[in-house]
């Protein structure tokens, strides 16, 4: 075998069978949700962020809520018309504030009925964007997170109370900016929470949700739970057998060796499907 032989099979080795996989799986992505929006007579719209294996050598790919993911779904909100509901499929550690910001004050204004489904987990601007959808559906063992604002690697309400602990006079300048700008950031997102609960949940409910999920009263990774979103006063619906036509199911996580979770991949004697 002569070297051209070698490089044209490593090209179809390392090229074109993971473009061609690639090019696949997008399809029976494309597919699931043109079936999905057809029996829903919604539009629905994906932000999953979870590790991938991409293009050239498989490198993977892991994001957050970004500019790029708000300009994506604004864009997909002004293709769709007023009268047909919008399903947000989300799955998301959370990210940029400014994004989660647009996407969620987006669908609060879209006039049709809008629901966020949440298959896992929708943490920090996840659930930011949740609370601006008239129904939240939710597995079973799905959970929400607190959206209280992070400065740096810090919760802006612990950076507070590390101030608040000690005399000005012991805390240095960087501390102090840090506070002043916790107090901002506290103060706007929770004005921006209220924005989106008050007129479903009127003010006192409204104000009182807002302050509970941006005071810091739990950790930021703190999970909220269908039962617990439900006494929070949010709309949540449980969703157990995957209405949305088992969409996560094309969004494997990528895995270099041998995988840690393993099952056959079919429904047992009566559980439905969802498809």
């Amino acid at each position: 075998m002569d070297g051209s032989s070698l490089w044209f099979y490593f090209l179809l080795f390392f090229v074109v069978f993971p473009y061609l996989k690639q090019q696949s799986l997008r399809w029976r992505r494309f597919t699931s949700l043109k079936n999905c929006e057809k029996r829903r007579r919604s539009r629905i719209i994906t932000l999953i962020h979870r590790q991938e294996s991409m293009g050239f050598w498989g490198m993977f790919s892991r994001n957050f809520i970004n500019i790029e993911d708000s300009e994506e779904v604004l864009r997909a909100i002004r293709l769709t018309s007023d009268d047909t509901p919008i399903d947000l499929i989300i799955h998301t550690p959370g990210g940029l504030l400014l994004a989660a910001e647009q996407i969620a004050r987006a669908l609060k204004n879209h006039p049709a009925k809008v629901t966020v489904i949440v298959p896992h987990y929708a943490m920090s601007g996840g659930t930011l964007i949740a609370l601006a959808a008239d129904e939240i559906l939710m597995d079973r063992h799905a959970v929400l997170g607190p959206v209280d604002p992070q400065i740096g690697q810090y919760p802006a309400a612990s950076i507070l109370k590390a101030v608040e602990e000690k005399p000005v006079s012991e805390v240095d300048d960087n501390t102090l900016i840090l506070a002043d700008i916790s107090r901002k950031a506290l103060r706007q997102t929770k004005s921006f929470v209220f924005e989106l609960l008050n007129e479903r949940m009127g003010e006192e409910k409204g104000m009182a949700l807002a302050e509970a999920l941006t005071e810091g009263r739990w950790t930021h990774d703190y999970p909220i739970g269908v039962d617990e979103a439900t006494s929070l006063g949010l709309p949540v619906v449980l969703d157990d057998y995957d209405s949305f036509c088992n969409i996560m199911g094309l969004y494997h996580q990528s895995v270099t060796e041998r995988p840690s979770v393993q099952y056959i991949p079919v429904p047992y004697p009566g559980r439905p499907s969802g498809n």
